[in-house]
């Protein structure tokens, strides 16, 4: 199927998926989890590989003592993400998806790109945890399997790669896929008692912190640096210094450390794909998001200012902190206990991430934009039902990353595809929610022909001349397909502007706040641009649809998070953007030359709407009448 012309090309790339459920038996799950339960399932999802690897490799490298306040302005960064992300999760309640998200709202484009990224975010996660994994068992053996292999390899191993292969990271993942192969399954059960272990080892170490700490390695100076003896006692050799003090590597530092931490601090997609479980979703949902993410911003506070305490920062070891921090301050029993610690909780970690990483790849290859074959029923495990390409595609791809690339580029990437993921969330929730009524968890008709329509669909010549004022004096109370059309074109417009005015802020900030006449001069016209689009869109008629919660401050904070996310992204180093770049461009070759032209979703319009309200109505259990 070929594009005729340009409009229908670009009618294809924003055309909605069709509210309508799959073909496949409806399981009605009890509603049986409260907030407590889900705070317990959302920290066990995100207090992991970030509190244990993460924290090493920012405080050497990147912000020093400084972490603490990266964790912070990642936790604020993740809690408007994480609002935008609840009032998905109850508006659309019969999925828990970004990618869906975005198909339904934006359009197929868009959800390519989301899809694809968390495809990114998740291989990426699993490729990092599975190297955490192998730097933690090597370490409490005393490195030997390291020494042994960047003897044999290095030689061999071009600087863009790591320093040898990894071959038992290799050997985990390949574990893992096997086991998901075979029908493993995730436990709530598994995942409470080792959170609870966690979190008694993550106190012990904060508590070991403030007793075993010294606040002089907060105030180091040069003579602190020339007096050490590197190499000593197994802990890391001399890095990257910075200028001392709390703040070794200034602002700067502090706000690329944060970019690095985000990941850190966003394992709330966990909560949400338990909505159809949870005890009154529209309440627990969100508030569970909030308490997840301040509860793990405390457990990363805690465990990098104990570390930052116990071990001057350039001498903290990046691939295993907490127990060469022990061996570091004597203790060696300690050291042994946080290293088994470890490799357990990075072990629960790697089955939770890697879980979703088949369903994404299956539901686009259902949906036709990847290749079928991955959701194909004849390559499905006969006795467990799993996915066997998808889940076989993606652990091949975990492994040949978890065997060749280093950990800091495996977090970038995470980091930055979570972005990512989350800033088109936001664009989302912004969109939706100036959108004439879709009835998106409502047993109501819905129009198949109308959630198809493109939302930039060409304005009728009839109303072209009004168009200025309907923008600043809108004729209805409510949300029409004009008005939605606007809303659409005028966020778009303002990622651009944003995305301009975060490039310009993260790469001269000096040029512009010392006053630089050309650069201020931009970003002053740019900020001008930003108000006025958003003044526009603040005047836009909203969805009057009742909602348990909906984003507060519309359409400032979902603007907010965007542009958050986007300054961050641009903090990332350039090397990471190649990668990231790279790792795009593939997708948008699968897109264009197969996903344009298989895509189920230009064929819903031959099936009668009457017929998808009936089937909403039965495989929508949890809908509310309004």
């Amino acid at each position: 199927m070929r594009c005729q012309d340009p409009r229908q090309c670009g009618q294809k790339l924003i055309r909605r998926q069709p509210l309508k459920p799959r073909k496949e038996p409806v399981i009605f799950l009890s509603r049986h989890l409260n907030i407590f339960h889900l705070v317990v399932l959302g920290v066990g999802s995100t207090l992991e590989v970030g509190v244990y690897i993460v924290v090493g490799e920012v405080a050497l490298f990147v912000a020093g003592p400084a972490i603490i306040v990266s964790f912070l302005v990642a936790a604020l960064c993740s809690v408007l993400s994480g609002l935008c992300y609840a009032e998905f999760g109850t508006r659309i309640k019969w999925t828990s998806s970004a990618y869906r998200y975005s198909y339904i709202s934006l359009g197929e484009l868009w959800a390519f790109i989301a899809g694809w990224n968390l495809i990114l975010s998740y291989v990426f996660a699993t490729a990092s945890v599975s190297k955490a994994w192998s730097y933690t068992f090597d370490g409490l053996i005393g490195n030997h399997i390291s020494q042994a292999l960047q003897r044999a390899f290095s030689q061999y191993m071009p600087d863009y790669l790591a320093r040898y292969p990894d071959f038992i990271a290799l050997a985990v993942v390949l574990l893992l896929t096997g086991a998901l192969v075979l029908g493993a399954r995730e436990s709530l059960l598994i995942t409470r008692v080792f959170t609870g272990i966690n979190v008694l080892v993550l106190i012990f170490i904060i508590l070991s912190g403030f007793f075993k700490g010294d606040l002089h390695n907060w105030k180091l100076t040069e003579q602190d640096y020339t007096s050490i003896t590197p190499g000593s006692g197994g802990i890391s050799s001399l890095g990257p210094l910075g200028f001392g003090g709390f703040v070794p590597f200034g602002l700067d530092g502090i706000l690329r450390g944060a970019a690095i931490c985000f990941y850190a601090l966003v394992g709330f997609d966990a909560i949400v794909t338990k909505g159809e479980e949870a005890l009154n979703p529209r309440r627990s949902i969100p508030w569970s998001i909030l308490i997840t993410i301040f509860i793990c911003f405390l457990a990363h506070f805690g465990v990098s200012a104990a570390l930052t305490l116990m071990v001057p920062y350039y001498l903290i070891h990046p691939e295993s902190p907490l127990p060469q921090a022990f061996l570091y301050i004597g203790w060696d029993v300690a050291r042994y206990v946080v290293a088994v610690t470890t490799l357990c909780a990075l072990t629960f970690r790697l089955q939770d991430i890697f879980f979703p990483i088949p369903e994404v790849i299956k539901d686009m290859a259902h949906d036709g934009l990847l290749f079928q074959g991955l959701a194909s029923p004849w390559k499905v495990f006969a006795r467990t039902r799993t996915p066997i390409m998808a889940i076989m595609s993606s652990g091949s791809l975990a492994g040949l990353l978890a065997l060749l690339f280093k950990f800091s580029d495996l977090l970038n990437l995470m980091s930055i595809g979570n972005l990512l993921v989350y800033s088109l969330v936001a664009f989302s929730v912004l969109v939706l929610r100036y959108q004439p009524e879709q009835n998106l968890s409502r047993k109501e008709e819905i129009d198949i022909s109308e959630c198809e329509a493109s939302p930039l669909e060409t304005i009728p010549e009839a109303g072209t001349s009004n168009i200025l004022k309907t923008v600043w004096y809108p004729i209805n109370t409510f949300p029409t397909q004009e008005s939605g059309r606007i809303i659409y074109g005028c966020t778009l417009l303002l990622v651009l502007l944003l995305t301009i005015l975060g490039l310009i802020l993260a790469q001269w900030p000096s040029q512009v706040f010392s006053g630089d006449p050309g650069l201020t001069t931009v970003a002053v016209l740019l900020l001008l641009l930003i108000t006025g689009v958003t003044v526009i869109i603040w005047r836009q008629p909203q969805d009057p649809t009742a909602l348990y919660f909906k984003v507060p401050a519309l359409p400032v904070l979902p603007l907010v998070s965007i542009f958050v996310n986007i300054y961050l992204m641009m903090l990332i180093t350039h090397r990471t953007w190649t990668q990231f770049g790279v790792w795009n461009a593939v997708g948008f070759v699968i897109y264009f030359g197969y996903g344009i032209r298989h895509s189920l979703a230009g064929n819903n319009h031959q099936q009668p709407p009457a017929s998808t309200s009936q089937t909403l109505d039965k495989n929508i259990p949890d809908a509310e009448p309004s």
